[in-house]
């Protein structure tokens, strides 16, 4: 992690080669932009029944030193994973932004794409990986000198 960078942590499921590859794809825009990330999958050691909590601790570290999250909210119901990722940063006042690209509506209010306890933890939440980037450079002009 370099000191002139702002850090961000990615989250998302990375459980399946699709999921992984949207993730390391979500990772390089952030990156492309000047960020610095944590990619849990990338980040830490392969999980063993051995290293359940580092891998946890690990998590938990790059959450409490970053600056902002962006979180992958897609599928029928967002990771669990990714949920408490989210809302652990949000209760330690990280910024956050999440992505939603599905276009299956989850539930029928516009105020609510995603659960409301996700959606009301976000600051933004970005429907295309342009509107993830825009957010992104909007957040590091207010609160970014480098």
């Amino acid at each position: 992690m370099s000191e002139q960078q702002p850090y961000a942590y990615i989250a998302g499921p990375l459980f399946d080669e699709g999921e992984r590859w949207f993730i390391e794809a979500l990772e390089a825009r952030v990156a492309a932009l000047g960020f610095d990330t944590f990619l849990p999958h990338r980040d830490n050691p392969p999980k063993t029944e051995h290293n359940v909590r580092l891998i946890f601790d690990n998590d938990k570290g790059a959450i409490d030193r970053c600056d902002v999250i962006v979180a992958n909210l897609n599928g029928i119901t967002t990771d669990d994973g990714t949920a408490w990722e989210l809302g652990y940063a949000f209760a330690s006042g990280k910024y956050g932004i999440g992505l939603f690209t599905d276009w299956r509506a989850r539930f029928p209010a516009q105020l609510e794409v995603v659960n409301l306890m996700m959606q009301c933890s976000l600051n933004v939440l970005a429907r295309s990986f342009d509107e993830v980037e825009s957010a992104l450079l909007a957040w590091k002009s207010k609160n970014w000198n480098s």
